[in-house]
């Protein structure tokens, strides 16, 4: 019997505009959100960016101030009723430094109704496990 798939439509949606978004093309990313989308980088001390566009320019200036920026999916877990798990491995140079950055954090997707409502990222890998579970189960 042949293996099924466990990546689910909504994984498969989040990785795909992770790996866009690395490369630069931004298109995919904003066609997967809501138009009134919500980007959370406090817990990562960024701000919060509210909408397409500011969701937009947001990834073009981080991603722009580093040479040789890459993007590795470590995880990416369906807990269920729209909530997704990821952790994140960015590296690169910033620009005019030869100092490699390596930072690995954690992503969490709400997602309703096809689109990404929020997403939230986190330093803590463990806070942001243990706070999408909770989002999972409270969607419930």
């Amino acid at each position: 019997m042949p293996e099924e798939s466990t990546t689910t439509g909504l994984v498969q949606l989040t990785r795909c505009a992770v790996e866009a978004a690395a490369n630069g093309d931004y298109d995919p990313v904003i066609s997967v959100l809501s138009p009134d989308a919500v980007w959370d980088g406090t817990r990562q001390g960024l701000f919060v960016y509210e909408g397409h566009a500011a969701i937009r320019e947001f990834l073009e200036e981080w991603h722009g101030s580093f040479d040789g920026y890459s993007v590795k999916v470590e995880e990416d877990t369906d807990l269920g009723r729209g909530i997704i798990f990821s952790i994140l491995v960015n590296t690169g140079h910033l620009k005019g430094s030869s100092g490699e950055i390596k930072l690995r954090y954690a992503t969490i997707g709400e997602w309703t109704d096809g689109l990404c409502k929020r997403v939230a990222t986190y330093t803590d890998i463990d806070e942001a496990r243990a706070t999408a579970e909770r989002l999972a189960k409270s969607r419930g």
